[in-house]
């Protein structure tokens, strides 16, 4: 069963995952970064830019998942050291900082509460989310062009380039596509037919959409969907 719900941290969301049984599990791109607490650990998951693939025992993961580009600052890792990858936290900071974070979330009276307090002692930290990013993502989000995005933005290609890598774990092209695959979804999943998905997400037409679909999720559209 999954279960989520917003964090105190603005912009992220805390959520709890007990599969029922053994098997695969999937993962979608979503542009996002999560901190993990799975049997008495700490670990990162980073961008994705295809299906993540889970294969195991059923076992409790709990997570806060941070809003499109806002990790690396909480984190202090570029978005792009950690793409397509979930490594322990303790590979990441000093032995005795992920030590007494182990020991913050041995003494919550939950994960997820844990997981929200940290969240929020990491932002208190960092320095204050790039406007800027946020600018990207919401235009991204809306089916705007990354060209004009960029032009609006006042940056140059490679500098937009440069600096999603490092926030958001790829290019803004790339980007683009993930956040139009959610918007996708998102509609499907409300019963919308797909040709008038395809249509209302910018998609050429439903095989666009269904080609997009099976190179990013691994899986046809009504697969995933059932």
């Amino acid at each position: 069963m999954y279960e989520e719900r917003p964090s105190r941290l603005p912009g992220a969301v805390v959520w709890r995952n007990t599969p029922a049984e053994a098997g695969v599990g999937r993962v979608l791109p979503d542009g996002c970064m999560d901190l993990l607490w799975h049997e008495d650990r700490l670990l990162v998951a980073g961008p994705d830019t295809r299906a993540y693939v889970t294969d195991g025992a059923p076992g409790v993961w709990t997570g806060v998942r941070f809003g499109p580009g806002t990790a690396p600052a909480l984190l202090g890792v570029p978005a792009h050291e950690l793409r397509d990858r979930r490594v322990a936290l303790a590979d990441l900071w000093p032995a005795a900082e992920v030590r007494r974070l182990t020991a913050r979330m041995h003494a919550a009276a939950a994960a997820a509460s844990g997981l929200d307090e940290l969240a929020l002692r990491l932002a208190a930290g960092a320095p204050p989310p790039d406007p800027l990013l946020g600018h990207l993502v919401t235009a991204l989000d809306a089916g705007r062009p990354v060209a004009d995005t960029a032009a609006e933005l006042g940056l140059g290609a490679r500098q937009l380039h440069r600096r999603s890598l490092a926030a958001f774990g790829y290019g803004p092209k790339t980007l683009a596509r993930v956040l139009r695959l959610q918007r996708a979804l998102r509609l499907a999943r409300r019963g919308v037919p797909f040709a008038e998905t395809a249509a209302r997400t910018g998609f050429a037409d439903q095989a666009h959409l269904s080609r997009d679909v099976k190179e990013l999720a691994g899986v046809p559209l009504r697969r995933l969907l059932g």
